[in-house]
């Protein structure tokens, strides 16, 4: 039973070294691996606030970037558009100049057909005059060869005359 029972000098020696060593490390040890930790524990932190700032930072630039495609993508709704109104407008434009370039052509054009009508039948008139005239005076050398039909001819036109 005397090696469970250890004895009072080796008791003793045992407190002894363990409170110098405890002295030791209180004195020396203890100050410098508390401030290790504490630094490790700020360290942790600071970085876990320096996370949540991040992660703050990251849904706010998330959030910027979500307006800033609405808005791209607004303001190129607008230029679609515009350059719809636009190209409408310049079709339309388009359009009312061919029709009044269109009427001014076939204006000419009827005033040229018109023109050329007038000047057909002009000529076609002048042609019949002279043909008529033609006519008129291989008739009246026909009927005037003879002396008796120019006396008869010369009485039916004076009866036809009204004297006033």
């Amino acid at each position: 039973m005397e090696l469970v029972k250890p004895a009072f000098g080796l008791t003793f020696w045992m407190v002894l070294g363990f409170l110098i060593v405890l002295f030791l490390l209180t004195k020396f040890a203890w100050k410098p691996i508390l401030k290790a930790l504490q630094e490790r524990e700020n360290s942790i932190e600071d970085a876990l606030n320096a996370a949540k700032k991040a992660k703050a930072e990251i849904e706010g630039l998330k959030s910027d970037n979500e307006k800033l495609l609405a808005e791209a993508r607004q303001e190129r709704d607008q230029i679609l558009k515009e350059a719809r109104i636009t190209k409408d407008n310049i079709i339309n434009e388009a359009r009312n100049k061919a029709t009044v370039e269109a009427d001014r052509l076939l204006a000419l054009a009827r005033e040229g057909i018109h023109n050329e009508k007038m000047a057909a039948i002009t000529d076609l008139k002048n042609q019949v005059a002279l043909l008529s005239v033609e006519i008129a005076e291989k008739v009246m050398k026909q009927q005037l060869a003879n002396d008796d039909k120019q006396k008869a001819l010369v009485a039916d036109l004076l009866k036809g005359v009204k004297m006033n």
